[in-house]
């Protein structure tokens, strides 16, 4: 069957306004989501290597919880449940006068999902430094949190600058799941342009080149960054 395509409708108004409003709440989403996630992750992650088991048990829990609920099923209880599960006052005030409660709710329910994989990568990069390094610390009369600040996470931020790329990445592609609860981003506007113009197959072709390119300037950005925190000797580098 023919097919008449149509690129021009997408440089046409509203609908070139609607990707550009997409692709900013996109970015808002994402970068903000992951602020959250390095943050709870970073914490996260190092608690699972202190000596303190209970702290260690806590953040393993977390972990184990929010990285095996998919995040959808976590966009949904975030939205629908929990105004329900808190009092009342706090119920109406989410559900009605919280500023931009779709927004707010996709940056928790990402940033939250991805500290978890954040923190697997913070709890790989620490434990791939070794035990001579950590011994020499404590046996120069290093207190636990002086050896984390001076030895452990220095060395072990730069080592995982490669996996966490993915992640940065990853947490743009995820940031399309924010439809579901009634953003507007990338995703669901060009969605929209599709049902009000027919040109289903322009609209998601623009959003695929518009991922593209995300997804190729970060990597450039993070490559330019890998390079600069390398450290010779780890993981290959010269």
């Amino acid at each position: 069957m023919d097919y008449n395509w149509n690129w021009g409708v997408l440089f046409e108004e509203p609908y070139l306004g609607w990707l550009v409003m997409g692709v900013q709440w996109t970015f808002a989403v994402a970068i903000a989501a992951w602020a959250l996630a390095l943050v709870v992750g970073i914490l996260v992650g190092v608690g699972r290597t202190l000596p303190s088991r209970p702290i260690a048990l806590v953040c393993t829990a977390y972990v184990e919880l929010f990285r095996n609920v998919p995040l959808l099923l976590q966009m949904f209880l975030w939205y629908f449940v929990m105004p329900e599960l808190v009092p009342d006052d706090m119920g109406r005030w989410i559900k009605r006068d919280m500023p931009n409660p779709e927004y707010v709710t996709a940056v928790i329910a990402l940033g939250l999902y991805t500290a978890s994989r954040v923190a697997e990568q913070v709890r790989a990069g620490i434990e791939s430094v070794g035990t001579g390094l950590t011994n020499a610390a404590y046996a120069n009369g290093f207190s636990v949190a002086q050896t984390y600040r001076y030895v452990l996470l220095p060395i072990s931020f730069r080592l995982i600058v490669p996996p966490m790329t993915s992640e940065f990445l990853t947490i743009f592609k995820n940031s399309s799941l924010a439809l579901t609860i009634g953003l507007l981003e990338l995703t669901a506007q060009s969605q929209q342009i599709a049902e009000y113009t027919f040109n289903g197959f322009e609209a998601y072709t623009a959003a695929t080149v518009i991922y593209v390119c995300i997804a190729l300037v970060a990597t450039l950005v993070m490559q330019v960054a890998e390079r600069y925190t390398r450290i010779p000797g780890y993981m290959g580098s010269k």
